[in-house]
C-alpha cells in the first residue's frame, strides 16, 4: 500500500488541485492511504474532511516580512513544524510527499528531504511562490499549471480539475444550464464572475453596463460572490447571483466571460474553449497578469487592468466583441489550444515517477 501526504492550503488555489489529485490517486488505487497536511485555519480545514480524507494540522508558521517580535520567534516555531512533519513521516510511514505550496509546504519538503522520502511538486501560478521555488530545488519532478513558470526541472501538466470540469460537456448542458439559471439557451450568454470573494471593480462596472449589455442582444449571468454592494438592476436579461454551486452548469451556458485571472479560473475557462475578458487582481505580486499570459498571447482572451475595465471601456471593447460571432469563435478555438483538460493525470504521472526516481535511487545504492 502506498502512502501519500499531500501538503497545501490555505486558499482555494492551493486545495482544490490537491483534492483533485487525491481523489485521482485513490480513484485509481483504493487501498492507497492518502493524508493531507494543511493548518486548522485555512480552507482544508473544511474541504478536505468534507471529502473524506484525513487532515493533519500544523501551526500555520508564516515567513516573517518585517523585523519583528514575529520574526524573532520564527526560526523555533519553524524548526518545531519541520520537526512535527518528520514526526508525521516516520510514524505514518510516508512514501511520498505531493506539495501544492502554501505555508505548510516549506516544512513538508524539508523534513521530506532530511528523511530522504521523494517530493513532487505542483505550482498553480505562473509566478511560483516561495515554498515551491524552496522545493523544486531537490524534488524528484515539478509540474506546472502555465509554460514560463520560472522552477527548475518544470513540466508543463497544467492544472488538476475536478472531475466534472475535466468531463464537462457543455453543448449536451447548455439547455438545462439555461434552465437552471432561468436563461435562453437560444440566445447568448456573458458570465461574469469575480470568485467566491467577488471583485468591486468589476461588479460595479457590468452593473453600470446592464442596460448597454442587454440591449445588445446578450444575456448576462453576474456571480457577484460574498459582500457585494452592488444591487441587482432587475433587467429581463441580467440573472444576479450571490454564488452559484453549480458552476459546471454556469461554464456550460457561458459564451464568454469576464472574469479575474485566478489561475484555476484561467485553466478552467481554457480547457473548456470559452472566450474571455481577464481583469487581474491589482494587489499582490501581480501573478494573475501572468496566470493570463498564454491564453491571452493565444488570442483566446483579452487583458485589461483593474483600473481600466470602465463602463466606457465595455462600450469600446467588450460590446464590439460581443457583436462579432466569428472573432468570438475564433477566440473560443484559441484558448481551447493552450487549455488542458489532463492536468490530474499528468500531474500523478510525476508523482509516480518521483516514487519511481526513488526507488531507481534506492536500487542503485543497494
Amino acid at each position: 500500500m502506498t502512502v501519500y501526504l499531500l501538503a497545501g492550503g490555505g486558499t482555494a488555489g492551493h486545495v482544490n488541485p490537491l483534492l483533485a489529485v487525491a481523489d485521482r490517486l485513490t480513484e485509481r488505487d483504493p487501498s492507497a492511504e492518502v493524508l493531507v497536511l494543511g493548518t486548522a485555519e485555512g480552507l482544508e480545514a473544511r474541504l478536505v474532511p468534507a471529502r473524506g480524507y484525513e487532515l493533519l494540522t500544523i501551526a500555520k508558521v508564516p515567513f516573517p516580512r518585517r523585523p519583528n517580535g514575529a520574526a524573532l520567534r520564527f526560526p523555533k516555531r519553524f524548526r518545531e513544524s519541520v520537526a512535527d512533519v518528520r514526526t508525521i513521516i516516520a510514524e505514518r510511514e510516508v512514501d511520498v510527499v505531493v506539495g501544492f505550496g502554501g505555508y505548510v509546504s516549506t516544512p513538508a519538503y524539508l523534513a521530506a528531504r532530511r528523511l530522504d522520502v521523494p517530493v513532487a511538486i505542483h505550482e498553480a501560478n505562473a509566478r511560483p511562490g516561495l515554498a515551491n521555488r524552496l522545493g523544486a530545488r531537490w524534488a524528484e519532478t515539478v509540474g506546472v499549471a502555465f509554460s514560463g513558470t520560472p522552477l527548475r526541472h518544470a513540466e508543463v501538466v497544467g492544472m488538476p480539475l475536478r472531475r466534472e470540469i475535466e468531463q464537462l460537456d457543455r453543448a449536451a448542458l447548455r439547455e438545462s444550464a439555461a434552465d437552471f439559471f432561468g436563461l435562453d439557451a437560444a440566445r447568448p450568454v456573458l458570465l461574469v464572475t469575480g470568485g467566491s470573494l467577488g471583485a468591486r471593480r468589476i461588479n460595479r462596472t457590468v452593473t453600470e453596463s446592464a442596460v448597454a449589455l442587454t440591449a445588445a442582444g446578450w444575456q448576462v449571468l453576474h456571480i457577484t460572490g460574498a459582500n457585494s454592494e452592488v444591487t441587482d438592476p432587475g433587467l429581463a436579461d441580467y440573472r444576479m447571483l450571490e454564488y452559484a454551486d453549480r458552476m459546471d452548469l454556469a461554464l456550460s451556458a457561458a459564451d464568454v466571460a469576464v472574469s479575474r485571472a485566478g489561475a484555476a479560473t484561467v485553466s478552467e475557462l481554457a480547457a473548456l474553449g470559452i472566450p474571455s475578458v481577464l481583469v487581474p487582481y491589482p494587489v499582490g505580486n501581480g501573478e494573475q497578469r501572468f496566470n493570463a499570459a498564454d491564453v491571452v498571447g493565444a488570442g483566446g482572451a483579452i487583458l485589461v487592468d483593474d483600473a481600466d475595465f470602465t463602463p466606457e471601456w465595455v462600450d469600446l471593447t467588450v460590446l464590439p466583441l460581443l457583436a462579432d460571432e466569428a472573432r468570438i469563435a475564433r477566440m473560443a478555438v484559441a484558448a481551447a489550444s493552450v487549455g488542458r483538460r489532463d492536468g490530474t493525470d499528468r500531474m500523478v504521472d510525476l508523482v509516480d515517477a518521483a516514487l519511481g526516481a526513488d526507488a531507481d535511487d534506492t536500487a542503485a545504492d543497494a
